[in-house]
């Protein structure tokens, strides 16, 4: 319990209210090291799934697994349809990775996807515009403040199937990346 009080006080203080974290579906990881095996798992068919989909590692020695996502604020990134197909997950704390999203899986590819595309589809029906952001953090916020045509990468280059998928949408793409270095590296 005190650790999801530190997950809600976190984003009360980044200024995210109740309503439009249950809008995004952002949650927690906690930070133990075995919650989703223990939840999920049971049984080999169900391990390997949590495997395959980048839930767990395996571990190298000892055999088994653990967690890939702990102690973290969880972004559910969607496809088009809405269905959750991986995971992007903040640190709270100090700590690296800051941001650490699920790897390649055969349902997601970093470079396709665009965080926000879904709830931004839900949220307009006629998209006259779209705005790349750098992250899920800068998508929810701009949504909270009524700006719903924010989209992200997801912590890659924009590829041109984001492109692809972009105007296919709308005719007008706008981004808006942060003025520091690696923010002008990404507009560049």
């Amino acid at each position: 319990l005190k650790t999801s009080t530190r997950a809600q006080d976190y984003l009360q203080a980044r200024g995210l209210t109740g309503e439009t974290c249950a809008r995004f579906g952002i949650g927690y990881a906690p930070a133990a090291w075995s919650t989703l095996e223990g939840r999920l798992g049971g049984n080999e068919d169900r391990n390997r799934l949590l495997l395959q989909a980048g839930l767990v590692i395996e571990r190298e020695r000892g055999g088994g697994s653990y967690d890939r996502f702990r102690d973290r604020v969880m972004f559910p990134i969607r496809d088009a349809r809405g269905r959750v197909i991986a995971f992007g997950g903040r640190i709270i704390d100090q700590g690296e990775p800051k941001y650490l999203n699920s790897p390649e899986t055969p349902l997601f590819h970093k470079g396709r996807e665009l965080y926000g595309l879904y709830e931004t589809r839900q949220a307009l029906r006629q998209i006259g515009r779209l705005m790349v952001v750098e992250g899920y953090m800068d998508v929810v916020r701009l949504s909270q403040a009524g700006i719903v045509y924010a989209v992200a990468t997801l912590g890659t280059a924009t590829t041109p199937e984001h492109l692809n998928r972009l105007f296919r949408l709308t005719n007008e793409v706008v981004f808006c990346f942060d003025g520091d270095r690696a923010g002008r590296a990404a507009a560049w």
